[in-house]
């Protein structure tokens, strides 16, 4: 079993950004997009990152707010299952896009499905949302910051 140490309190050190963070992250979870969705998101681009941390956690909160094991087992290959709805399938595709802009930019065909799913604001905030998710991904994969236990 490989035990993962605290390379850098990132949070501690820096206090007044991790504080940042966290009120970006609280306010990414004040928006009208269903709270089932963005874990699905949060948790898919974590996985995409490797952040260990991250789909331990956002796996249980989908649990815990009723998603199904069989989703999320099918999570890294939603786009070959019938498993997720249009609407969730345009969000995994947009994080997935936006997750891996090494692989170029959000290409046109993935923002006009999300467009076509989400109205301005929710697409927005689903932009947002995703751009959190990232960003803890990357504290907690480059410091880890919180190993699990």
């Amino acid at each position: 079993m490989t035990t993962t140490t605290v390379r850098l309190a990132a949070d501690k050190l820096a206090p007044h950004m991790n504080r940042a963070m966290n009120a970006f992250d609280a306010a990414s979870r004040k928006t009208s997009l269903e709270a089932p969705l963005l874990e699905l998101v949060r948790a898919r681009a974590s996985q995409l990152n490797g952040c260990a941390y991250c789909v331990d956690t956002h796996n249980a909160d989908a649990r815990a707010g009723g998603e199904t094991e069989r989703r999320l087992y099918a999570l890294p290959v939603w786009s070959q299952t019938p498993f997720f709805t249009s609407r969730e399938r345009a969000a995994l595709a947009l994080t997935e896009a936006m997750t891996r802009l090494t692989d170029g930019p959000v290409p046109d065909a993935v923002f006009g499905a999300a467009q076509a799913e989400f109205d301005e604001t929710e697409l927005a905030e689903l932009v947002w949302s995703i751009t959190v998710i990232n960003a803890w991904n990357r504290v907690a994969v480059t410091t880890h910051a919180w190993p699990l236990s």
